[in-house]
């Protein structure tokens, strides 16, 4: 029996650094190209018209506040809200070296979009990345392009594998994320995001669920009825089946989305992260799979779908 069903960043962590590793989510002030007219006006159609994590306190602040609520012993301080490399590289290098200098941070991670990493940015993300665990997040949601067009994400698959090899080149590690359930995606099209993350040679994977919050878009369409969200236990199928396609090196960073349950439309599920997590391993568990189990059969050249459909 195995014990670990996916390549789990919380056993990484703990393997690498001996204790409880926790992110300290910090603001950069960056905005988004495609809020500030640069690509668009009105974001993704999921993406919240203000941000819903806002910090009130600084780094050695939050560090306390996830010490006493988590238990944590190490952290990592983690750029989140915004598009954190959308600035001047002389204003960005020296907040982020001001992030990592700390006796109990092990590591930053910096989230972004694939299209927008100057050869600035990529320089110091090299020069950061020797200087502690770096993580670069980029938003990919779908490798289908007429889903990222239908949630208005403004960048194309093309940019995401063009920006993985150039962060890969320089030894930058990336974690993509996912969101599976996106409106007009099949079965098909999310066993194709698996496959196209293991061909782009990514290091880490953020899977979502699609979760849909008040004041965006993706409410008025839900409202109308021009798609559905996926019940729990469908989800946790998908997320099983993801898995089975993907490389088993990849760490898992998390397998749930969510928000706060005021700005929570739906799925009612969405913001219970312990029953989603639980309701994954239980389907890995029921199937007796995991990660990678289909990863060498179903090859990143394959147009099929696979056996779990």
């Amino acid at each position: 029996m195995r014990e670990m069903r996916y390549n789990s960043i919380n056993a990484e962590l703990k393997r690498r650094f001996g204790c409880k590793v926790f992110k300290v989510a910090l603001e950069s002030g960056c905005s988004c190209p495609n809020r500030d007219g640069a690509f668009g006006t009105s974001g993704c159609v999921f993406c919240h018209t203000d941000s819903y994590v806002v910090m009130e306190h600084s780094l050695a602040g939050g560090i306390e506040y996830v010490r006493k609520r988590h238990g944590a012993a190490k952290f990592i301080s983690y750029f989140q809200s915004g598009t954190n490399t959308y600035g001047p590289v002389e204003r960005l290098m020296p907040m982020f070296k001001k992030a990592i200098d700390h006796p109990d941070v092990v590591g930053l991670s910096i989230g972004t979009r694939p299209d927008c990493l100057e050869n600035g940015h990529v320089e110091m993300l090299g020069e950061l990345s020797k200087e502690t665990m770096l993580w670069l997040e980029m938003g990919l949601q779908s490798a289908n392009d007429e889903t990222l067009k239908r949630i208005k994400r403004g960048h194309t698959v093309k940019d995401f594998l063009d920006a993985a090899l150039i962060l890969k080149k320089e030894k930058i590690s990336v974690v993509a994320h996912v969101i599976l359930g996106l409106p007009g995606e099949s079965p098909l099209d999310m066993a194709n995001t698996a496959r196209l993350l293991n061909r782009a040679g990514v290091d880490g994977v953020k899977i979502h669920n699609l979760h849909v919050l008040k004041g965006t878009l993706l409410e008025k369409w839900y409202n109308d009825g021009r798609f559905e969200v996926l019940d729990l236990t469908t989800y946790a199928g998908r997320v099983a089946d993801f898995l089975e396609l993907l490389d088993p090196d990849i760490l898992i960073h998390r397998v749930n989305g969510h928000a706060p349950r005021d700005l929570t439309v739906a799925p009612e599920w969405s913001v219970n992260k312990l029953a989603i997590f639980n309701a994954v391993e239980r389907e890995l568990k029921t199937r007796n799979t995991y990660q990678g189990k289909f990863f060498r059969a179903y090859s990143i050249a394959s147009q099929g779908p696979p056996p779990s459909y």
